[in-house]
């Protein structure tokens, strides 16, 4: 007896608890609801977004963050920063205003200089998967030992070419599905870099490795690290 009256009052309280606890955050969650926008497929990094690229739909309001985009104005005609998929929700700080193709980056080169190395094997050049905007480092293999220079630690690539001299953002696909691969890189590089990518191209083997891929704000952050290399080698000279 004395166990089923515990066990009745456990069930009250439970109930009490469902009642005036999860029932209103449920409620919330069903009530509350917007409509914002989203793409309808995967949009790629450095991809135009289209209006046929775009679908409105309405989800619930709870949990979602601030300065989610409703306005299909918003979105149109930008480009995507990192990969949208479909059914996520869009922010700003994943679009930008101009894209980051090759033709882009060569008319605002301000000054620094992009220069193109061989890719001599599938593997050296990241089995073909290096994409517009990813922040490398080049590891330099010289007969028994390899090593990364500090010049070269964080270097932006500008695009990678195929054999016949289309960048690997506007290829199309072949016939069986597949992409032709890269046969060359080129990187956003000063003068002090080119120089060691003339030298290495000749008398060494180059990998790249994968640092960092995103937005262009994330990838900055390696350059300004790279930068500053530099900046102390001209203070030290002097």
């Amino acid at each position: 007896m004395k166990n089923r009256t515990i066990i009745g009052i456990l069930c009250i309280i439970l109930a009490v608890t469902v009642m005036f606890g999860i029932s209103p955050i449920i409620n919330k969650m069903a009530s509350g609801k917007i409509k914002d926008v989203q793409v309808n497929k995967k949009i790629e990094q450095g991809q135009l977004i289209t209006a046929a690229d775009i679908t409105k739909v309405e989800i619930g309001s709870y949990g979602v963050k601030d300065g989610v985009i409703k306005d299909e104005k918003q979105i149109v005609g930008k480009f995507a920063t990192s990969d949208i998929y479909s059914n996520i929700n869009i922010y700003s700080e994943i679009l930008t205003d101009t894209a980051d193709t090759a033709d882009d980056i060569f008319n605002n080169l301000n000054g620094i200089q992009a220069m193109s190395i061989t890719i001599s094997n599938f593997a050296n050049g990241l089995s073909g998967k290096v994409q517009n905007g990813d922040i490398i480092s080049v590891i330099v293999v010289d007969e028994s030992k390899s090593s990364i220079p500090v010049e070269l630690t964080y270097v932006k690539v500008i695009t990678a070419t195929t054999s016949t001299g289309t960048d690997s953002d506007q290829q199309a696909k072949n016939e069986n599905g597949t992409y032709d691969l890269p046969a060359t890189v080129t990187l956003l590089v000063n003068q002090a870099q080119a120089k060691l990518l003339a030298l290495y191209e000749q008398n060494s083997k180059m990998h790249l490795t994968l640092v960092y891929r995103g937005d262009t704000e994330g990838a900055n952050k390696f350059l300004q690290v790279q930068n500053e290399v530099f900046v102390n080698e001209v203070e030290t000279n002097e």
